[in-house]
Order: C-alpha cells, then sequence, then structure tokens
C-alpha cells in the first residue's frame, strides 16, 4: 500500500464506524458526539450482519468512495468485518478493535471462541428464520430479553439495556462459520480495546488478537458494548489512532 498517495481532503482520515450484531449504528452514538468535538469526520454504516463476505464487500464499498485516507473501527463481529473489508483498498490506513474479533486468514469465529473460556453469549441465543433469494430460510440470531443486558450490556442503565434489547438487529448464524478470506491487520497498524468484563467475547481472546495482531492495546473494566458504556476510551483510542498514522500520509 502506497501510504504517500496524495487525497483531494486532506490527510484526516474519516473514521469508519461498524457495529457488530445485536446493535446498531446508534451503539456508537457517543462516541461520535466525542470524535466531532475534535474534528474527526466520522461515518457509521448500517451493517448488514449477513456474512463475512457479503459485509466486508459492502463496507469496502463504503470505504472506496470516500475522498480520502480511512481509519476502520469495528466493534463485536463488526472487527471481523473490518478485517476482510481492509485488504486491497489503499486508502485504508489503520485498523481499530472495540471488544472485537480480529480473526486470521482461514479462521472463523467458532475457532476463536474455541481456544478460550466459555462466555455466556452461546446460552442466551434465540434463533429466528428469514427467507432467502433462494426461497429457502436462512437462520439469524437474536439475544433473548433477558440475556441482553447480563451478556450485552451489564453496565448501562438498564432503561436503555431494555430499549437496545427490543431493538437489536440479529446477526445471520452463518457469520460465526464463516471463515475470514484475508486479514488486513497482516499488513495494517492496529488497535484494540479489550473490555475486561466482556461476557460476549472472552477477554483472554481479546488480549491474544490483540497481541497477534500486535495492536496497541488499553484494556477498560467494561461490558461488550464498551462503546455506549465508556465512550470517552474508545474515542480517544480512536483518536489516537487517527493522529497516530497521519505523518504516514501526505495531502496534496
Amino acid at each position: 500500500m502506497d501510504r504517500s498517495r496524495a487525497y483531494v481532503n486532506g490527510s484526516t482520515p474519516t473514521v469508519l464506524l461498524v457495529h457488530g450484531g445485536f446493535a446498531d449504528a446508534s451503539i456508537w452514538a457517543e462516541v461520535i458526539a466525542d470524535l466531532h468535538a475534535t474534528g474527526n469526520g466520522v461515518l457509521a454504516p448500517a451493517n448488514p450482519l449477513r456474512g463475512i463476505a457479503t459485509d466486508a464487500a459492502y463496507l469496502a464499498s463504503v470505504a472506496r468512495a470516500i475522498d480520502g485516507p480511512v481509519l476502520l473501527a469495528g466493534h463485536a463481529y463488526g472487527g471481523a468485518v473490518i478485517t476482510q473489508a481492509g485488504c486491497g483498498l489503499d486508502n485504508v490506513v489503520g485498523l481499530v478493535y472495540v471488544a472485537a474479533y480480529a480473526p486470521a486468514t482461514g479462521e472463523n469465529l467458532l475457532d476463536l471462541a474455541a481456544h478460550f473460556p466459555s462466555t455466556r453469549l452461546a446460552s442466551a441465543l434465540r434463533p429466528a428464520t428469514f427467507p432467502t433469494e433462494d426461497a429457502e430460510s436462512g437462520v439469524e440470531l437474536y439475544l433473548t430479553a433477558d440475556g441482553y443486558r447480563e451478556v450485552f450490556a451489564a453496565d448501562v442503565p438498564e432503561r436503555a439495556t431494555a430499549v437496545a434489547a427490543v431493538a437489536q438487529r440479529p446477526l445471520a448464524a452463518t457469520a460465526f462459520q464463516e471463515r475470514v478470506a484475508a486479514a488486513a491487520w497482516r499488513t495494517l497498524p492496529s488497535w484494540f480495546v479489550v473490555a475486561t468484563a466482556d461476557q460476549a467475547i472472552h477477554p483472554d481472546a481479546q488480549r491474544f488478537m490483540a497481541r497477534r495482531a500486535g495492536a496497541t492495546t488499553i484494556e477498560v473494566d467494561a461490558s461488550h458494548a464498551i462503546a455506549r458504556s465508556r465512550p470517552a476510551e474508545v474515542a480517544q483510542h480512536i483518536r489516537m489512532a487517527a493522529t497516530t498514522h497521519m505523518s504516514h500520509v501526505r495531502p496534496t
């Protein structure tokens, strides 16, 4: 990748925030406000949540359309999406993982989970079916109403968690099984925010992925919904990633 590329919009990266399953882009609301307050450009598209290949292709199309450097930031399953989407895009300058999956080429999310202590995620999943283009049914997964707070957002106010549980977006079951075709962290600098009270992705799994990627890492005592419960720390780490890497990109 040519990080000396001249960009029409200068060298400040647009932060592309990618949410994971059981949430929508609103999980980034306070992070977005914090980044806006310090002048960072931000986009937070709706992740389709239909599978890594489909979601990564969509995200790559969003990133490719941005006239300037892009910093990809993914939460939870969104980390797997940015891992594949960031490959082959010459305007992506780095990756930020927020309580996220950072799989290697050929890995899937079940592979990663199998090597670490179990979390409460599996027991809280509720399957449902949805129609597919070939007239058959696919399976998508929700978190149960009872399990949402415990697994996803134990440190978020209960009223807000109750709303989020009702408004959650399901993740296709195949997303856990689909293998990542390529891993952008092999060639791009990475940053990681480990949520030490996470009940969806075990903190030790997060630490392993962060070390493997050579990521600049912080740890925060927070639930899986860390972007909502500790937005200042998340925004600060994203801002550091954006600032650190700007010396590699020269504006016109």
